[in-house]
């Protein structure tokens, strides 16, 4: 009769208790188990699967995400850290990419990417990061910047540097420090982004109205502009403005404006812009994307109209980032 295999349980299931039922071959093997009790447990009828080389989930079925996330840790080793886009939306922002999780590994270490986990070597691994339970990954501007370097659509990294810049995550001095830090390779749209949103651009729609202006013939407004009476008194910040015709481009996006108050502050910043002798043009995104030169054209229109009046007692800032 063979000898029944021993090993210490209790420090197995605290093992897997801490990391989401993820466990790596080395950590079992630790607690006393042989590679041949954790083959067992792989095997077709056993109550753990092979996600990872080395790398096993104490249940069946499918994985959650933090278990992916968990398993490429334990892939990649100490010391590693996951960024991008995963790292984007545990700092609760939004992020497109593709389902698979990145991951910084200190440049003297090996690991090659596999199945869902995309290793990338660094020389400038973080000294400060970010823990949930045992999972670790890097501060916003780092997982920003990263993402940003992944991704391959210019509308994509705009919405993620827009979105992390305008909810505080990060400041726009954090994202340009990461930016001249970093390699130069992939961060083209990266810098792009960062041109517009040092510009007041907060938006994905509001980088397509700039840039619309922009490849125009139209005077170049201030974007995200800042207005004020003639006693100081704040009026509104406007998306675009041009000064010397007191003409306001507005983009009103239905994903910031679905409530009910959020329509009422819309028509109250209207009212008062109004109220004020400013000219506001509003324009919808999708008009923006499609109706090109409808825009310019009804901006042009107000501009030659407001020119023809004595200029307003209006004071303009710049955003601040």
């Amino acid at each position: 009769m063979s000898r029944k295999s021993e090993f210490d349980t209790g420090r197995l299931n605290l093992i897997l208790q801490e990391q989401l039922h993820v466990i790596s071959r080395a950590q079992a093997m630790a607690c006393g188990m042989s590679r041949k009790a954790v083959e067992m447990r792989v095997a077709s009828s056993g109550p753990w699967q092979r996600v990872l080389p080395a790398v096993y989930v104490a249940v069946t079925g499918t994985m959650t995400q933090d278990q992916r996330e968990m398993a490429a840790l334990l892939y990649a080793g100490q010391r590693s850290m996951i960024t991008g886009p995963t790292a984007v939306r545990r700092h609760r922002l939004r992020s497109p990419g593709p389902d698979a999780v990145d991951v910084l590994i200190p440049w003297n270490r090996k690991r090659q990417s596999v199945a869902f986990v995309r290793m990338h070597r660094t020389r400038r691994m973080p000294e400060r990061l970010f823990v949930t339970g045992k999972i670790r990954f890097t501060r916003p501007p780092r997982a920003v910047a990263d993402a940003a370097r992944f991704l391959t659509r210019f509308d994509d990294v705009r919405a993620v540097v827009c979105e992390a810049v305008q909810r505080g995550t990060c400041s726009v001095s954090d994202l340009v420090a990461e930016l001249d830090a970093g390699p130069s390779a992939g961060s083209a749209l990266l810098r792009r982004a960062l041109a517009e949103v040092s510009d007041g651009v907060r938006s994905v729609a509001e980088g397509d109205f700039r840039s619309l202006i922009l490849g125009s013939e139209l005077p170049k407004p201030m974007f995200n502009a800042r207005l004020f009476d003639a006693d100081g008194t704040f009026i509104a910040m406007v998306d675009g403005w041009w000064k010397e015709a007191g003409v306001a481009g507005e983009v009103d996006s239905r994903a910031y404006h679905l409530s009910a108050a959020d329509q009422d502050r819309t028509a109250e910043r209207h009212d008062r812009l109004v109220a004020h002798g400013i000219l506001p043009l509003h324009f919808s995104p999708n008009r923006i994307r499609t109706d090109a030169a409808g825009v310019i054209a009804d901006i042009r229109q107000a501009i030659e109209q407001g020119l023809n009046r004595p200029p307003l007692p209006i004071r303009a800032l710049p955003p601040t980032a």
